[in-house]
């Protein structure tokens, strides 16, 4: 049976296809099954990548042009886009790659720091072999894509990571809110660890979690996660200035 990715792209224009952007097995991303909903995780790669950088203008035209399709879908694609948090629309300017102001970026990891720390800590007398064996898996994911510096990989699965157990802690709200998050910072995280990865543990933002989980302390891997989330803020802060920096030169 075809994937879903294979249907899409067979229905694409040549000109299309050649900027089409295969999406990573390992991340079992269920494509989209329109064409809006398909540019909507094309230009969403091409954010979080750092192709389309902090600021830019998102210029109907030069999509239609890139992705040689009509100017409906790239507009319908873009307005999806702004409802993650991606992507901004400015009156009589048009869309452009949301740019966060330090200051929000604080407030936003700082708010991911104590969601992250509170679900767990909800995990408390909850921890059991199922949830393990899950966080086990990716921490094994990660540490392959650490050593093939798979970066895109390395950040899915340390999402899955700390989604996974939120969602053991069965509280829906919470997850959705800190998938949400999750969303926004995810060109951020992924500006850190293109040029962090490298230098870091593969269990850096993750390890003293899993050990916490494993012996059975729940409210000592909470207060791990949320070490984890703010001691590189300051890191993450740097590379999205420069990355942003870079498009007012543009």
């Amino acid at each position: 049976m075809e994937s879903a990715e294979t249907f899409v792209f067979q229905y694409l224009s040549p000109s299309m296809q050649q900027f089409f952007i295969p999406l990573e097995p390992n991340l079992h991303v269920k494509a989209p099954a329109t064409i809006p909903y398909f540019l909507q995780e094309q230009i969403r790669e091409l954010i979080i990548d750092g192709t389309f950088r902090p600021g830019q203008p998102l210029r109907e035209q030069e999509l239609e042009q890139r992705f040689g399709t009509s100017r409906s879908p790239i507009r319908e694609a873009l307005r999806l886009l702004e409802l993650t948090g991606l992507v901004v629309h400015m009156q009589r300017k048009g869309f452009r790659v949301r740019r966060y102001a330090e200051a929000e970026i604080r407030q936003i990891y700082a708010l991911r720091a104590e969601l992250a720390a509170y679900g767990l800590r909800q995990l408390d007398g909850m921890i059991c072999g199922e949830l393990l064996h899950e966080l086990r898996a990716c921490d094994r994911d990660m540490a392959r894509a650490h050593a093939g510096q798979d970066v895109r990989g390395y950040a899915a699965f340390l999402r899955a990571f700390y989604l996974t157990g939120v969602r053991y802690a069965r509280n829906t709200p919470l997850e959705d809110t800190l998938a949400r998050l999750y969303e926004q910072v995810e060109p951020m995280r992924y500006l850190f660890l293109r040029h962090a990865l490298a230098h870091l543990a593969y269990d850096t933002f993750h390890g003293e979690v899993l050990r916490a989980l494993e012996a059975g302390d729940a409210l000592r891997a909470a207060d791990a996660a949320r070490a984890h989330v703010l001691d590189h803020l300051p890191g993450i802060v740097r590379a999205y200035d420069e990355a942003a920096a870079e498009t007012a030169v543009l």
